[in-house]
């Protein structure tokens, strides 16, 4: 008999399992009080029926009970909603025939998202991309939100979507639970540029591990514009050969979802890195829940 590796139990076990580390981690700091620790496709995103589209600012809201320690952010502002497009893998739509939710799929939660899980073999090429994203109230003075549950997908160096466009592969997908400072932090690569669309990455919000198992959970949907002058840099080099066209033929105004932001919205969905096409990128982002 095969032997069953602890990725291989399912969600539940991979939920037990970052209990128990929870409670390791209480016990080590002597129980002093609390500790709230967790551990391209080619078609329009308007296609998924179930998806919100409004890009205005609104007040997100839902979960309950306390989640809300340190501060994230010095200034904070209400992140829009986004659609979430026809490649959520979140439940909410049909990917090749079958209905596709990659949430309650044993694996799932961790922080570097390049590889394939749960059987399926493959790792994303492309130029690494470090990312961490603040989560915080801004309702209580940008308070960090802790133990709040983050999914994030998105396209490949080619603009290509797992689960959608390659069946046989299920990466650059992944959710975390944020730290008593309201972070995850993803490790990824810069997405490829997909025609039709400003180059992006997908996130959904929830109000936690246990939450994050299925769309209609969800207390934010939206998505990240990546800057410029990264675009331009990572898109020349040779493993991201159709993009630098497709670069070139868009930019934020025109885009078919963030274009009817704000510059004030945009500016503050898009992340701030550094870094080079060579050795890679790393930056932050925060994103902002009125609860």
């Amino acid at each position: 008999m095969r032997h069953i590796e602890d990725h291989d139990r399912g969600l539940p076990f991979d939920l037990a399992a970052m209990g128990r580390r929870r409670m390791l981690t209480l016990m080590a700091a002597g129980g002093g009080g609390l500790l709230l620790q967790s551990c391209g496709g080619s078609g329009s995103e308007d296609a998924n029926a179930n998806a919100s589209t409004s890009t205005t600012t609104t007040t997100t809201t839902g979960g309950t009970g306390s989640g809300t320690t340190g501060t994230a952010s010095a200034a904070c502002s209400t992140t829009p909603t986004e659609t979430n497009g026809p490649y959520p893998a979140d439940g909410s739509n049909l990917a090749n025939g079958v209905l596709s939710n990659i949430l309650t799929t044993s694996g799932v939660v961790r922080s570097d998202i390049r590889s394939s899980i749960a059987g399926l073999s493959g790792t994303a090429p492309g130029v690494p991309l470090t990312l961490t994203i603040n989560l915080a109230n801004v309702n209580a003075g940008c308070a960090a939100l802790a133990e709040y549950a983050i999914y994030i997908w998105q396209a490949d160096a080619d603009g290509r979507y797992s689960i959608y466009d390659l069946p046989q592969q299920n990466y650059l997908r992944g959710v975390q639970a944020t730290t008593t400072a309201g972070q995850a932090t993803f490790t990824t690569i810069v997405p490829g540029c997909y025609e039709g669309r400003y180059p992006h990455i997908h996130f959904e919000v929830y109000r936690s591990l246990a939450t994050a198992t299925a769309y209609a959970n969800r207390l934010l949907v939206s998505q990240f514009a990546l800057p410029a002058d990264v675009c331009n840099a990572v898109y020349a080099t040779s493993g991201y050969p159709t993009s630098a066209a497709r670069f070139a033929r868009t930019s934020l105004s025109s885009d078919g979802i963030f274009g009817d932001n704000t510059a004030a919205q945009n500016a503050a969905m898009t992340p701030t890195l550094t870094g080079s096409a060579s050795a890679g990128y790393t930056g932050s982002v925060t994103v902002g829940l009125a609860l």
